[in-house]
């Protein structure tokens, strides 16, 4: 019950993903503090790309070298970002977001064991279509708030993920009940949002 409490919490918010795009009124910045600000409050109001970061660090935990997958994930994002930018068409992006968001959703709540190699790379693939849409509301910058939006993207993902690893390894090391109910929320609210997204996407 407490897990469909989280996830219903949740799912009060997902309003907040049609603002996703919209940061600062929809209009590109135009400075190095615009774009660092952009950058550091797109993955952050976007609900989506927020849960996917928290249960990827959060599942990370459960992993020995857990932290090169938090990398993996920036890494991809910042390669996702470069295809936009490119003009490179990604078909699909947003459903792909969402599936990816109820994949991470499901593998926390089911505690499985994932090699790092293979979660690495699902990671930075999803970090790509993440990070493709991303770019969306920053597409047309000038070089300054670009390389500013790119950073801040990149540091917010690294403190966010890294936060929700380290809070997720103490529990394990000191409360694994508390750590297996957290995993039961966390999954359950994250993969709600996917599904809700992805119902969207669909339906749009």
């Amino acid at each position: 019950m407490k897990a469909f409490t989280v996830a219903a919490a949740a799912l009060a918010l997902l309003p907040r993903i049609a603002w996703a795009h919209h940061f600062m009124g929809g209009g590109l910045p135009q400075t190095f503090v615009q774009g660092l600000l952009s950058g550091l409050g797109h993955p952050v109001i976007g609900l989506d790309h927020a849960a996917f970061i928290v249960a990827a660090g959060f599942f990370l935990a459960t992993v020995e070298g857990g932290m090169w997958g938090v990398l993996a994930l920036i890494v991809g994002a910042l390669l996702g970002a470069a295809l936009h930018l490119a003009g490179a068409g990604l078909p699909g992006a947003e459903i792909g977001v969402a599936l990816s968001v109820i994949l991470i959703g499901g593998l926390v709540a089911a505690r499985r064991r994932v090699g790092l190699t293979w979660l690495a790379g699902g990671l930075a693939l999803a970090g790509a279509l993440h990070g493709y849409a991303y770019a969306e509301s920053v597409f047309g910058a000038e070089a300054t708030p670009l390389v500013a939006y790119l950073v801040g993207f990149s540091a917010i993902q690294l403190g966010i993920a890294t936060a929700a690893f380290l809070i997720h390894r103490r529990l394990i090391a000191t409360r694994e009940a508390w750590a297996r109910l957290a995993s039961s929320g966390v999954g359950a609210a994250v993969g709600t949002i996917g599904a809700v997204l992805l119902v969207i996407n669909i339906a749009a």
